[in-house]
């Protein structure tokens, strides 16, 4: 690239900023940012209705470095988590997409508009109940022969869990690091509903913190509930003993999908499922501490004019 020779660039020092977007709202990048790191997490999908009602889908998770931003504002999308299943056959809801609409950047490849996809809902017990796609595939019951789990975005998510012969627990939602946990034959009492898949940890604020796990499946009778993904799945529904266990929300602003309801004989209301958790928008501005020199390319030159720091 063309360069200029003997002007001098003021010294410019920009502090690393960290944005998180726990809701939708906009966004503008401190003048002198170029490119920044990003990570989008979709909401989280719904878990199914009981009897051992499936895990919800975790919502996608998309982490991007060095992703070029325009100098003007662009929206940021939060997307909510899916509903729980209250009734049969419906299957849970899907959660809803999160994105960024910025502009393309010229010459740029990466950047523009990202988004992830929301995590697919849970299947109930029934057998024409199938578990949604999404950013992570809700988990799927028994259909009479043996049936997959909802499928997962590709560099998202995984799969949901599996419904298997004479299954009577609750398949797990897939999460963003591992699928869904797949349901199998049970004993007509007592089987427990099983794990959803575990989401990926991400240190974009500075500490390891996991997101996007998926939902734990529903037990049957007195079986345990299966335990949601570490990422913010939440645990399915049961009722163990006089111990009533309600089926969990996925953890807000991790994109973990709900848990899948338990049984509701004798205890009414235990077969719902519960939502998925809502997912995150974090944008990563680096550090600038530029010193002073006299050779620049005309992309500097441009941005740094722009910006007030350019003498001659």
């Amino acid at each position: 690239m063309p360069r200029l020779i003997g002007a001098v660039l003021n010294p410019v020092y920009q502090a690393e900023q960290i944005t998180t977007f726990n809701s939708s709202g906009t966004h503008t990048v401190a003048p002198n940012t170029e490119k920044v790191d990003m990570l989008i997490v979709a909401g989280g999908g719904g878990g199914g209705h009981g009897f051992y009602g499936c895990g919800g889908g975790a919502g996608g998770f998309k982490y991007i470095t060095d992703y070029y931003m325009p100098s003007s504002s662009f929206p940021i999308t939060v997307g909510a988590g899916g509903a729980g299943g209250t009734s049969l056959p419906s299957v849970a809801s899907n959660g809803a997409n999160s994105s960024i609409g910025a502009t393309a950047v010229p010459g740029q490849a990466n950047s523009g508009p990202a988004s992830s996809i929301g995590g697919g809902g849970g299947a109930g017990r029934d057998y024409t109940s199938t578990g949604n796609p999404g950013g992570s595939g809700g988990g799927t019951n028994y259909q009479g022969v043996p049936s997959t789990g909802g499928a997962g975005t590709p560099g998202q998510g995984n799969p949901g869990g599996a419904g298997g012969p004479g299954n009577k627990f609750g398949a797990g939602g897939g999460g963003a690091g591992a699928a869904g946990a797949d349901g199998g034959p049970g004993t007509p009492i007592g089987t427990s509903g099983q794990p959803g898949g575990v989401g990926l940890a991400n240190s974009i604020t500075g500490s390891p913190i996991f997101y996007a796990g998926g939902g734990g499946g529903g037990g049957y009778a007195n079986g345990d509930e299966g335990l949601g993904g570490n990422g913010g799945g939440g645990n399915g529904g049961n009722y163990v003993g006089p111990l009533l266990r309600y089926a969990q929300d996925g953890t807000a602003n991790t994109g973990g999908g709900g848990g899948g309801g338990g049984s509701e004989v004798p205890f009414p209301g235990t077969g719902t499922g519960a939502a998925g958790g809502s997912g995150v928008v974090i944008i990563k501005e680096p550090l600038i501490n530029q010193d002073t020199s006299s050779c620049w390319d005309l992309r500097t030159v441009f941005r740094e004019v722009k910006a007030g720091n350019w003498t001659n």
